[in-house]
This record gives structure tokens, sequence and C-alpha cells, in this order.
């Protein structure tokens, strides 16, 4: 996903904290401490009748160890470490007492040495508590089999196999505990690292699902524009022309009725192509199989209106009293649907401009240059009285043109002319370059 800044620590960060456990698990912990318990009471008494050890502790020292144990064990996830230790000490202490219970003490020790691989918070007191258990645990374990008490127990056992029953014992017995401490400690690293994967899955799902979010929001933003951009090149050029005509019969209705006739007739066909282009944008946005525009620019969708139609363009000027001409340079070659619609939005917009803030005095010149690997429009107007009422422009149409050549790979430049009057050329490539070419614009007039 793009770089986005978040307050959230990745769980594949090396300061990721496992989350603390839910009141669910803190109530499963209890649970088990209290399973634990009872068991460990059945296994005191069944070791006890078995007559584990010939001289047994008492039974109240065998229940208060198992208690303490199974406390321990409802707060392992909370303090893992600490519970660790408390069941290593009632591991020992058992063993070393003779109290009659080894099964339970066992599976007690054990899920302690793998809760604080999986749950400790601190990575480097884990590791450090749990080898020293093992290590503490190692040097018990060979000090009770290099004693004379163990030595004692073989010493009038006759050798069965190749191996004395001294030295058979004492290897079983590394290997059990080797095992024993060995998957202790590998699945509780392996539980630390699955939940590790886990948040890291998790927090993936939440950026995918957040970066969709903002791509259906970017859409939709750039729907709008793109709506808004065609809404204000169809609108905008036949409504000035319809404005200026509109005028043009208000001042000669009373001398010239066949003028303000012809003036009024402009009006009817200006609004008629209006209302026709809207019907038809409006007929694109509603079908559903039409393509749209996205982030990589917009499509090259079919269009009625291209380089073929700026004589049109130049018609509407004409009618509104200003003169228009058009001059074709290089040898014509057909174009691709996406840069001729563009060839022709940019003249119209440089027309409407023109028409709204030159005034009816002004001449249009509009220039389209075929060159080997682009085409150049270029639209300058000489200037002169701005149409009284006309209303200084947002720019819009300036934003317009820029977001267009920007998505085909264009330049527009836009600027008084030192001479008098507005200049607006555009350049585009013939292919339609990849979107995200930088677009060049100069601004001096707001149009």
């Amino acid at each position: 996903m793009g770089a986005v800044t978040n307050s959230r620590v990745d769980a594949l960060d090396d300061g990721w904290l496992r989350p603390r456990p839910s009141r669910r698990e803190y109530r499963a912990d209890a649970i088990l401490a209290t399973v634990i318990f009872a068991l460990s009471l059945g296994s005191l008494e069944l070791y006890d009748s078995a007559g584990f050890y010939a001289d047994p502790a008492p039974p109240w020292l065998g229940v208060a160890f198992v208690l303490l144990q199974s406390v321990a064990l409802a707060f392992r996830r909370r303090l893992p470490v600490i519970v660790l230790i408390v069941c290593a000490a009632v591991f020992m202490g058992m063993q070393m007492l003779r109290v009659p219970e080894i099964l339970f003490t066992n599976i007690a020790f054990f899920i302690a040495m793998y809760t604080a691989g999986a749950w400790s918070r601190n990575r480097r007191l884990a590791m450090v508590a749990r080898l020293g258990v093992i290590v503490a645990m190692f040097v018990w374990l060979f000090i009770g089999l290099l004693g004379a008490t163990f030595a004692s127990a073989f010493a009038d056992r006759d050798a069965v196999g190749s191996v004395s029953p001294a030295l058979a014992v004492g290897l079983v017995t590394v290997l059990q505990n080797l095992l024993y401490f060995g998957g202790a400690y590998y699945f509780g690293n392996r539980a630390w690292v699955a939940a590790r994967e886990r948040a890291a899955l998790q927090d993936r799902t939440v950026q995918l699902a957040e970066e969709r979010e903002r791509t259906a929001a970017q859409a939709v933003s750039l729907e709008r524009l793109r709506i808004a951009r065609e809404l204000h090149d169809v609108v905008a050029h036949h409504v000035s022309v319809m404005g200026v005509q509109a005028g043009a019969a208000r001042r000669v209705l009373q001398r010239d009725p066949q003028q303000a006739t012809e003036s009024l007739s402009a009006i009817e066909s200006s609004a008629r192509q209006a209302v026709d282009e809207l019907h038809r944008m409006l007929t694109t946005l509603r079908d559903d199989s039409t393509p749209s525009s996205d982030s990589s620019g917009p499509t090259d969708e079919p269009s009625t209106h291209g380089v073929e139609q700026l004589r049109e363009i130049l018609d509407d000027a004409r009618s509104a009293g200003l003169a228009a001409q058009l001059t074709v340079v290089g040898e014509p070659r057909p174009l691709s649907a996406l840069v001729s619609i563009t060839v022709y939005r940019v003249v119209q917009e440089a027309v409407t401009n023109a028409i709204k803030h030159a005034g009816s005095s002004a001449a249009i010149d509009v220039r389209l240059r075929y060159r080997e690997l682009s085409v150049e429009v270029e639209i300058t107007d000489s200037g002169g009285t701005p149409t009284r009422g006309a209303v200084q422009g947002s720019g819009l149409g300036i934003v317009g043109m820029r977001e267009r050549l920007s998505a085909v790979g264009g330049t527009l430049e836009a600027a008084p002319r030192a001479r008098g009057g507005y200049l607006v050329r555009a350049d585009i490539p013939a292919g339609a370059a990849p979107a995200g070419a930088l677009t060049t614009l100069t601004e001096g007039r707001v149009r």
C-alpha cells in the first residue's frame, strides 16, 4: 500500500507488544487453575496410596504446594515470568520435600514455561528467565544423577544390556528433560510468533480496508471533478454566446428588428446545442456500460466533438460579433478520440473566455499545428472593450484545461500578451502520453 503515516506499531516491527489478554482469557486461566488444583488433590491421594515415597511429606504440605501452584497459574498471562519462577520453585520444593505428586506438577510447570514464551511482553526477560530456570533444573538434575543416593540405588543391579542400569536411567532422564524443556521453550516462542503474524495480518487487513475507502473517496472526487469539468465545458460556452447575443438583441431591438431576430435565432440555436450536449453527457453518465475516468485519467470514449468541429466554435464567436479565424498548419492526420476532444475543449474554453472578457470588438485567431510527435493549438485574442456587466472569472476554465492536458501528458501556457489580449497555447502528444506529465501553467488575467 503507498506510504501512509500511521500511529500503530506494525506487528512486524521490533517494538510490537502482544496485546494484553481479554477478560475471557483471564476467566479461562482461573478455570484452568481450579481444574489443576482439583486434579492435583486427586493425584496426591493416588500417589500417597500407591506408596510413591517411603516417608512422604505430611498431607497439608502437599495441599499447600498444589494450592500455591494453582493460584499462580490463575495469573499466568498477567505475570508470566513470575508464575514461571513460582512453578519452578514449587516443582523443586515438592521433589525435595517428597510431596507425593508428580503428574500435574509437571503439567503446571510445562504450562508456566510455555506461557512465559507465549505471553511475556518483555522478550529479553522471558528468554533470560526461561534459560535460567532450564539451567538451574539441569544443574539440579545432574547433581542428583551424580550423587551417592542415585548410584547406590543401582549398585546391586547387574547390567542386562550393553549399558549399566544407572547410566541407562540417567540418559533416559536427561533425554526426557531435554524434550520437556525444549518443547515448552519452542512452543512458547512459536505461539508468540503466531500471535505476531495474526496481528500483522489484521493490521494489513485494516490498512487495506482504509485504502479501499480512500480509493473509493478519491474515485468519487475524481468523478465529481469530471462531471463538473464537463458541465463547465458544455454550459459555459453556450451561455456566454447566448449572453452576448441577448445583449445585442436588446440593443438593436427597436432600430433593427431583423438583426434582433437573428440574434434571438442564434440564442435559440445555442440553447438547443447546450441541451443536446447536456442530454448526451447525462446519458453517458447514466450508462453503466460506458467507461468513466479513474485515477489514471479520462477514458478514450467516443465523442461527437473533435478537431473537425472547431469551425463551429468559431461560428458561434462570429455570431456573437467577434472576428474569428482558424488556421491549420502542417499535414492534418487522424487523432485519437481523447486527443481530439481535448483540443476541442481547450479551444472552446479559450474562445468562451475571449467572448466573456475581451468583448465584441476583439478578434480571435486559432492556429492548429500538426507536429511530428504532437499537436499544438494556439488561441489568441486581440483584447478590446469587455462586455458591459461581465463578471470576473472564477478561474475554473483554466483549471479544467490544465486537468485535461495533465491527463494526456500535455502542457499549457495561458497568459496575457505584451501587445494586448490573451494567449492560450496547448501542446498535446499525438499518442496521448501517460497521465501525470507536468503541465506548465502561467496565469495572468483570471478567466
